[in-house]
């Protein structure tokens, strides 16, 4: 429930798991995409939308790990209705690919899959690999499905996109005259969290130009949750996080319950018609100035997140890197 200028509550906490968000549902009407679906909280928010009865596209870079995550899903929800499509984020030929091959209505576009390199890697573009990968891969494949999405808006009163983010985010915000580190020295901790500090603006922005359309965006934030995704971290990386952890910043949740905030932006009834807020532990969270201290505000969002000038702006940047009209 929420009362005018109050925070959005629900009844889940960071102690939610995905099933208990979903528990008593019937999605049987919903056609939802998750992207990095074949492991982490992707898989469990996948499997969480199946077991409502949704039909659910596992959007994932390696089809083989897809094709196991959608026998996993579909065995242990009795949900056939999971299929497995190619989507590499990091490439915009295979996002448009990906939008072109979409047929019908969308109801539900889970923007969950992540990269987190160690090094420098850098696409075809140019662009720096985790904002090409996180954000601007999503921000494309938003894009192109924007027409789909109002379908399914129009069909069931609703459409709705999950943008996942991170407590990262407050580490830094988007670097305009420098995003894809050409001149600055090289932090993968910085990237990931510009990167994170994007996809919440997209959620901003996307809420305020989709509204009228049905289509509804929030960001998500799933908290410390062990995956995949820490598999090639330096040490230094590592330390940081073990810090964090020592400090309290964070408690390790598991999977199930890393993918319940998503879930909540999906599915529950508080988030239906209202968009571009920052869910954390199944809350709206609150909000803290730029230069609060990550390690005492982990529950909460910086503004450079949240901004609406600084949302307009990453949209209109956004538009010209991948060489659409800005207007």
């Amino acid at each position: 429930m929420t009362a005018p200028n109050s925070l959005i509550t629900t009844r889940f906490n960071a102690t939610s798991t995905a099933a208990d968000v979903v528990a008593g549902l019937d999605l049987s009407s919903v056609r939802a995409i998750v992207t990095g679906a074949s492991s982490g909280i992707g898989i469990e928010t996948a499997r969480a939308l199946a077991s409502a009865g949704a039909e659910v596209t596992l959007a994932v870079r390696n089809t083989d790990a897809g094709a196991k995550a959608a026998e996993n899903i579909a065995k242990s929800t009795r949900n056939e209705s999971v299929r497995v499509t190619a989507l590499d984020l990091a490439n915009q030929a295979s996002v448009a690919n990906f939008v072109q091959s979409w047929k019908g209505p969308l109801h539900l576009l889970i923007n969950n899959a992540g990269a987190i390199p160690s090094t420098l890697s850098r696409t075809a573009e140019g662009w720096e690999l985790q904002f090409a990968t996180n954000y601007l891969g999503h921000f494309t494949l938003s894009l192109g499905l924007h027409d789909a999405l109002a379908v399914g808006a129009r069909e069931r009163g609703e459409a709705r996109i999950v943008s996942v983010c991170s407590t990262a985010h407050m580490r830094s915000p988007v670097v305009f005259d420098d995003i894809h580190f050409e001149r600055r020295e090289y932090d993968p901790q910085a990237a990931y969290a510009q990167s994170k500090t994007a996809n919440s603006l997209f959620a901003v922005e996307a809420a305020r130009r989709w509204a009228a359309d049905g289509i509804v965006t929030n960001t998500a934030n799933p908290g410390g949750i062990a995956t995949g995704l820490q598999r090639d971290f330096t040490q230094k990386q590592k330390d940081y996080l073990a810090t964090a952890e020592a400090a309290g910043v964070f408690v390790y949740k598991t999977i199930e319950q890393g993918a319940a905030t998503t879930l909540v932006a999906a599915v529950a009834p508080e988030f239906a018609h209202t968009g571009g807020h920052y869910l954390t532990d199944g809350q709206e969270a609150h909000t803290v100035p730029n230069d609060a201290d990550l390690f005492k505000n982990s529950d909460g969002v910086k503004q450079w997140a949240i901004d609406p000038d600084i949302a307009q702006k990453l949209w209109t940047v956004s538009l010209e890197l991948i060489g659409q009209p800005t207007v």
